[in-house]
Parts: C-alpha cells; sequence; structure tokens
C-alpha cells in the first residue's frame, strides 16, 4: 500500500508537519486582528479628530428667526385648495389685507388731526403740571380748557428728536397709531408755560428744553402680542390668514376684529424695523432668552383704545437715533417679525415702495420739521442727523426687499 506523507505544502514538497500548519494558521490569524484593530483605531480618531463644521451663525438664526413658509418647509395649511372668494375676502392679491380688514381699521389720528392739534398747542394757556403720563419726568399738563396733554421731558434733546422724528415718519407712511404731536419750548415768558413756574420747578425741568406735548387719550388698555407673532409661530401670510378663517368657532364680528389687529400689527412691525425702536417688541424679544413667559405679557409700550380697538403706539423716542446706535447689538431682534411677516396694508407698501424709488424720506422729514416748527424750536433742536437718514434709507430698502420676496412667493397676479 502506498504510503502518503503526512503533509504536503502548496507546492506539493513533502516532510511539512501538522506543527507548522498551525503556526501559520496561527500567525495569520494574529497578522489579520493586528492590522484589522491598527485600521479600526486609525478611523475613530481619524472621525473624532476631524472638526465637524460647527452651525453657522446663520443657521443658528435660521432656528430662531424663521417661519415655517420658507420653500422647505411650507406652511401647513387646514385649508385645502380655498376658493378665491375666501381668499379675496381677507387677503387679496396674495400679501395684501382686503378691503373687508381695511373698511373696518379704527380712523385714528390722520393729518388734519395732527393739524388741529398743532394749532391748538401754539394758542393754549396751561394751568397745571401733574404726575403722570409714563417716566419720571415726564408730566400730564392740564390747560385752561380743561383738556389734557402729556408732556416728555428728557436732559438729551436725542431723545427729543426721536420721538419727534418717529411721529413725522408715522405720518409719512400714513400711519394712524400715533396721538396727536407737537414740540414746545419750555419759557416761562410764553403763553404756554406763564401759570407753571412751581409746577416746572417742582419737575426740576430746565429753560429753554425742548419739550413734545401729546394729546392725552382716554381708555387705553394694554395690547397682548398675537399668538402668530409668539416664537412658537411667528410668522403671517396668506395661509396663515386662511386657516384663521377656517375656524367655525369665531363668528364673523370676532373673526374681523382679530384681522383688524393683525393689520395694525403689520404696520407696527414695518414702523418699528424702520426706527429701530428698542423699547416695544423688541424689549420684550431681546427677555425671553431669561424669561420664556415674556412673550404672554402685554406688549410694552403698546396700548390699545378701548371703544375702537385702535392700537396706540407710545414712546418713540429710542428711535431713529439711540436704536439705530445699537444696531450691532439688536439687529437680529428688530429683524425677526420683518422676516417673518407677508399680509401688509397696500397703502403701506405703497409709501415704502415710493420711499424706495425716489430716496427721499430725509428730504421730507427736513420740509416736515422746517414748517411746523418756530425758529425757536428749530435753534435749539436739531434736525435728523444725515447718518440717521441714511440708515433709515437702508431700512426702506430692507423693508422693500421682504415686500418684493413675500411678492414673488404668495403674489396671485
Amino acid at each position: 500500500m502506498l504510503k502518503m506523507p503526512a503533509y504536503t505544502d502548496l507546492e506539493g514538497r513533502a516532510g511539512s508537519t501538522l506543527k507548522s500548519c498551525k503556526n501559520l494558521l496561527l500567525l495569520s490569524a494574529t497578522v489579520a486582528f493586528v492590522v484589522g484593530l491598527t485600521i479600526g483605531i486609525l478611523i475613530a480618531v481619524i472621525y473624532f479628530k476631524t472638526p465637524s463644521a460647527a452651525p453657522s451663525a446663520a443657521a443658528v438664526r435660521s432656528v430662531f428667526v424663521n417661519n415655517s413658509y420658507k420653500n422647505n418647509y411650507p406652511t401647513v395649511s387646514f385649508v385645502e385648495n380655498p376658493p378665491e372668494a375666501a381668499a379675496d375676502a381677507v387677503v387679496t392679491g396674495g400679501i395684501f389685507w382686503g378691503d373687508k380688514i381695511e373698511r373696518a381699521l379704527p380712523e385714528g389720528y390722520r393729518k388734519n388731526k395732527h393739524q388741529l392739534w398743532e394749532n391748538y398747542v401754539k394758542g393754549a394757556v396751561a394751568v397745571k403740571l401733574e404726575n403722570g403720563c409714563g417716566r419720571m419726568q415726564n408730566r400730564m399738563v392740564v390747560f385752561q380748557d380743561g383738556l389734557r396733554g402729556c408732556v416728555r421731558y428728557r436732559q438729551n434733546t436725542d431723545q427729543i428728536q426721536g420721538e419727534l422724528f418717529s411721529f413725522y415718519l408715522a405720518q409719512i407712511l400714513k400711519l394712524p397709531n400715533l396721538a396727536p404731536s407737537a414740540v414746545s419750548i419750555v419759557d416761562l415768558k410764553s403763553q404756554l408755560w406763564t401759570n407753571l413756574g412751581n409746577d416746572i420747578a417742582t419737575a426740576q425741568w430746565n429753560s429753554n428744553k425742548p419739550v413734545v406735548v401729546t394729546q392725552y387719550i382716554a381708555n387705553l388698555g394694554s395690547a397682548g402680542i398675537p399668538a402668530v407673532f409668539k416664537p412658537v409661530e411667528r410668522h403671517l401670510n396668506k395661509f396663515d390668514v386662511l386657516n384663521m378663517t377656517a375656524n367655525e368657532i369665531l363668528d364673523e364680528e370676532d373673526s374681523v376684529k382679530g384681522f383688524v389687529e393683525l393689520a395694525q400689527w403689520s404696520d407696527l412691525i414695518i414702523f418699528d424695523y424702520l426706527t429701530a425702536n428698542l423699547d416695544r417688541i423688541v424689549n420684550n424679544l431681546y427677555n425671553y432668552q431669561w424669561n420664556v413667559n415674556i412673550m404672554d405679557a402685554p406688549a410694552h409700550n403698546l396700548a390699545k383704545k378701548a371703544d375702537t380697538d385702535l392700537l396706540v403706539f407710545l414712546d418713540n423716542e429710542s428711535g431713529l437715533l439711540h436704536g439705530y446706535r445699537l444696531l450691532k447689538k439688536y439687529e437680529i431682534y428688530h429683524s425677526i417679525l420683518l422676516e417673518n411677516l407677508c399680509v401688509f396694508r397696500k397703502s403701506t407698501v405703497d409709501v415704502v415702495k415710493k420711499l424706495k424709488q425716489r430716496g427721499n424720506v430725509g428730504e421730507i422729514l427736513r420740509e416736515m420739521f422746517e414748517e411746523r416748527n418756530s425758529k425757536t424750536v428749530k435753534d435749539l433742536l436739531p434736525m435728523l442727523p444725515d447718518k440717521s437718514v441714511k440708515i433709515l434709507n437702508e431700512r426702506i430698502d430692507k423693508v422693500y426687499g421682504q415686500i418684493v420676496k413675500c411678492e414673488s412667493m404668495f403674489s396671485e397676479t
């Protein structure tokens, strides 16, 4: 019988032992394990040592700021394929409040009422100053005929400028939400102030200081921030409006009342963005990082007239000057609501487009200041600085850009 060798190697050579085979297998397994372990460790080291792309400031901002109507994340609509008639009832053209809402808006304070108040203050005689009207050195003034006004006194004239030129800008925008105001100079020799020597001394006012005298408005209550502008929602477009119209629980009157308030808010957002007002909604937004309930509190320096539901934009002194100096810190908060607003009053849009086209807002403000104030006022209260006018024009461009963006996204024409 033919005897075979115990082991033949790969080349057929006899004489290799089983032990050699075992050693070879053991060596191969060891090498494979070491190589695999080394590669695994290298991959892990490379993965964890390679810095992952940190979220950019823009990305962080998008989480905090952006609404749900961006192209990638369309607003959820509970109204599927709404008929055009429904849109026309409340929103027209995709981005404008409809005639139904415009007709329901309160009249507020328009040009003739401002002119009447200016003329009144020029010929008025004050008989008393009382505590009231907000901040410490503000006073309520009582006139000879019983009418009342609020007097804003500040050591820094830029706050008086901010109040006055914000008031003028509101008139340019045709906003009826600011009470009639006029500038006066504290002078005991003038007819207006001659009876108030003791009260002025008690108030610690200095003579020859410009003050803003505003018509007193009765029946003012607090105004809350609508749900659509709170952090969970924070956007308003035609789909949001249509969703609201689908709420069968609300009757017609309540529904229109809610839209009337939102229409005034759309003006407020544009106005406060243009002026960079720090003392209203930006105040709430900034403090939200420490107090998540602050958005449920009444809006700062915003009131509602109980008998007409007019929103009254109070305390605009930080606008156009002080607010502009702090844009680097607060611009993100100024932009939050503007960038998520896509329903506007057509009259406001028309003015913004005209100001953008002509670039003459500074000239209009100067003309208003020159025509409405005495030489004494103009000697003591400067015109709005050129730097502020430049920033205002830039912000008009930004509002215009937002309108154009909304037109491209929602316009029905």
